[in-house]
């Protein structure tokens, strides 16, 4: 008698598992909706990104293009070490114009200031550029390129400012008398007028690439 007693006392009343019945579907309801609600926002996120990407800026890790890839676009030029010389000093001949590794100036004479340089930056100087991961952009219009040179302009002052090491220059006597090339340590893409899209891969691939023997200085 006394268990069937204790038994009783442990079972819920009719109104205690209404009440717990509704708990639950509640606790369920509430479940599904902040589900539903986390769904919304991922594939808001997403259609965010989707439409941000394409537009972004260079500059940041990363890259559109697959940035920091020591292969990359444009043609492999032989690496010529890159041994530091005095001002003015002496040394072999560079295997491409522009020149792509060798001999150049220690600091503080270079690297020189990453941005657009209105005078053409002779190769002793830029090359410290290159060694640091940097892009060099030149281009040689004896009859003038006003709109290709502003073109690159905005293209390297907004890499700059997404902290890209770029460096923008004229560059008479180029190899193939080519209108248009882009350096990288050991590397070299010949255009015969600006094509946005090559631009920025040749960029996304070797600005800081491994390749260069001090990607991560300035």
């Amino acid at each position: 008698m006394s268990t069937q007693t204790g038994r009783s006392k442990d079972r819920l009343t009719p109104s205690q598992t209404r009440s717990a019945r509704r708990a639950r579907r509640k606790a369920q309801r509430q479940l599904l909706r902040y589900a539903g609600l986390g769904a919304i926002g991922a594939v808001a996120v997403l259609f965010v990104v989707a439409l941000i990407l394409p537009g972004l800026p260079l500059g940041g890790d990363g890259g559109l293009f697959g940035r920091g890839i020591p292969g990359g676009p444009g043609e492999r030029i032989d690496d010529q070490g890159r041994d530091h010389i005095r001002l003015n000093a002496a040394h072999p001949p560079y295997n491409s114009a522009p020149a792509t590794s060798g001999w150049h100036y220690a600091q503080p004479l270079a690297p020189v200031r990453w941005g657009v340089h209105d005078d053409f930056v002779e190769d002793e100087y830029r090359i410290h550029n290159l060694e640091h991961g940097g892009i060099g952009i030149h281009y040689d219009c004896p009859d003038g390129c006003p709109e290709m040179v502003a073109e690159l302009t905005t293209l390297v002052d907004r890499g700059v400012d997404g902290g890209l090491k770029l460096l923008l220059s004229p560059y008479p006597g180029m190899d193939d008398n080519s209108r248009l090339v882009l350096t990288a340590w050991n590397f070299m893409q010949q255009l015969d007028d600006y094509d946005e899209d090559l631009v920025r891969a040749f960029i996304d691939s070797h600005e800081s690439s491994p390749n260069s023997p001090e990607p991560n200085a300035r």
